[in-house]
């Protein structure tokens, strides 16, 4: 199969049935960033890779972050040293692979007389911070007066301010760094497929060889499922795979013990959810110049981040023990995070009706015995069952790659014990390895890249922003989309649509597997949080080239704008308890 195709929605059965005749080294269950990481580390590596998603790739923790690559100062308040240094020097990592997805943002913690950070414990803070995470030179803390503080965000609370700390953080795109790791894996030969759900674990001898995936969106378009049987008269036809390799690792994230309950083999350590939720405004209404990172009277930290023409704000951090595929926003995770706001940003008199979107997202941490949801530590640990089962809990966005390392190390040094692999595995790749996009120079080379694109999309009728947008989006991946633009100029002005839309449309069916609606306006472009009137205007048009495209029935094109009409209604009405 051409690789340029091993990514199409358009092939997924294809790819399915291809997958369930070959025999992988590794077979990884979970596309978050997490499965993807660990994917690309072991396929870079030479493993013959597989990854199977039961949802659409990065549709659970890993779209609903807090869109930081950050260095985490929080735990330097719960002495997780290892966590600061570990993660804060992943960040650099993460920017030059992929600049065109994470960019560096200039923080401004502001300290209060009585809060939680003073002045000396601010500067101290920050200083090993510095230290812990090497940060280089030009972007280490520095201290502000009070008016200087003012000057950089006059919007901040002035009664009892008494500074300010200055430090740099990442902000990033998180659904679409997990989408550019899992395209670079693919890239280098690996298999992914979403919307496969693993139904049963295969075992000989006790000892597990597969998984039996059930393609959940089989019969659902009115087409044959692979048992044969017509779909056409709308009931839901079973199309089940069995995939083997020599090692399975568990990384689904929220769902890592319900897998080890499949395995039957969770013990000892579990999972322990919790829940952030986060506000979107318009920057109509909430007009923020500079991204904030401030405490709340409970002792909770908070950041209120501007980013395209909106402001988002969050975290709220609580224990969480309900449906795990839809965490939803309450009214009282929206009234919290509107008074920390509101606290911090008094003049703004922020109210319900001013929230443009939100999202809410599940963090899947260890637990500990006795610790509140704040407190728990975000440290990564690899669990092996005795029938093999690899399973990856815990861990932050930051520390993806080293993650993945970490797991691949402990996969290459079993397959070398067991016999099952000639010569030691190489060392991972990844430290230098630029994901999907980013093969633009590195961060040195992203200004003079994203001019020249400027450039080309104005010739090719373009406006400024509109090419920005594409070229920042895709990275070096944007010629396909501009060649995409030319070739399908004429069907967009048919449709009323605008070229660059319905090219970015092609682009995600045919080269980022998007299947349905909601996978393109929530994890391929991130429309429904921050342009959600973009994702209103565009919705009608876009499923009906997706229709088209996939030859769905009018009851399966009536389900999936159904589904995605859910989600704009749930991004802004909040559950009552």
């Amino acid at each position: 199969m051409d690789p340029s195709r091993q990514f199409s929605g358009l092939k997924r059965k294809e790819m399915l049935e291809e997958m369930a005749q070959q025999q992988f080294d590794v077979i990884v269950i979970g596309g978050g960033i997490t499965g993807a990481g660990i994917a690309l580390d072991a396929q870079s590596r030479g493993l013959r890779t597989a990854l199977i998603e039961m949802q659409d790739f990065a549709s659970g923790t890993s779209s609903r972050s807090t869109k930081l690559v950050h260095g985490g100062l929080r735990y330097l308040k719960q002495l997780d040293v290892k966590v600061v240094a570990e993660v804060g020097k992943e960040r650099a990592i993460v920017y030059e692979n992929g600049p065109h997805v994470t960019t560096p943002e200039w923080m401004l913690l502001p300290f209060y007389k009585g809060g939680t950070f003073g002045k000396l414990s601010t500067s101290l803070g920050l200083r090993v911070y510095d230290f812990l995470a090497g940060v280089k030179r030009s972007e280490r803390r520095k201290m502000f007066s009070p008016d200087v503080t003012l000057q950089h965000e006059p919007l901040l609370k002035k009664k009892d301010l008494r500074g300010g700390g200055y430090y740099v953080e990442y902000r990033t795109d998180d659904a679409r760094l997990t989408i550019e790791v899992m395209k670079k894996a693919v890239e280098l030969g690996a298999m992914a497929v979403n919307y496969a759900k693993v139904e049963e674990l295969i075992v000989k001898d006790g000892t597990l060889v597969g998984v039996r995936v059930v393609d959940q969106l089989a019969g659902s378009d009115g087409k044959d499922g692979k048992d044969g049987k017509d779909g056409k008269d709308g009931k839901e036809q079973t199309a089940s795979y069995s995939l083997y390799a020599s090692k399975i690792v568990n990384a689904a994230g929220p769902w890592v013990d319900t897998l080890r309950d499949m395995d039957r083999s969770k013990q000892g350590k579990t999972l322990h959810l919790t829940k952030g939720v986060h506000l979107v405004f318009d920057q109509s209404r909430f007009p923020l110049g500079q991204a904030i990172y401030f405490d709340t009277p409970d002792g909770r930290m908070v950041f209120a981040i501007p980013r395209d023409g909106k402001t988002y704000v969050g975290t709220t951090d609580t224990n969480y023990k309900g449906d795990i595929a839809n965490p939803r926003i309450t009214m009282a995770d929206r009234a919290y995070v509107l008074r920390a706001a509101n606290e911090m940003f008094p003049s703004l008199g922020l109210t319900e009706a001013d929230v443009e979107s939100s999202w809410t997202g599940l963090r899947p941490l260890i637990h500990q015995e006795g610790k509140d949801p704040s407190e728990i530590s975000r440290r990564d640990e690899i669990f092996i069952s005795g029938s093999g089962l690899i399973s990856m809990a815990g861990g932050k966005l930051t520390g993806y790659r080293k993650m993945a390392e970490s797991v691949v190390n402990q996969i290459a040094a079993m397959l070398v014990a067991e016999g099952k692999v000639s010569a030691a595995l190489p060392p991972s790749r990844t430290k230098t390895l630029p994901i999907s996009g980013g093969d633009v120079g590195g961060s040195a080379q992203l200004a003079p890249f994203l001019r020249s694109k400027v450039s080309q999309g104005l010739r090719l009728g373009l406006t400024e922003p509109e090419t920005m947008l594409l070229a920042q989006r895709y990275g070096s991946n944007v010629d396909t989309v501009f060649a995409l633009l030319e070739q399908h100029r004429g069907e967009a002005a048919r449709r009323g649509m605008p070229a660059a839309v319905l090219a970015a449309l092609v682009y995600a069916i045919e080269r980022e597997m998007v299947v349905k609606p909601a996978d393109f306006f929530i994890r391929r472009t991130g429309a429904l949080f921050f342009d959600i009137a973009w994702a209103r205007q565009w919705k009608a048009a876009a499923t009906a080239f997706l229709a088209e495209r996939f030859g769905w029935s009018e009851a399966q094109t009536a389900a999936y704008a159904a589904e995605l009409e859910q989600m704009l209604h749930e991004a802004v009405h909040p559950l009552e308890a």
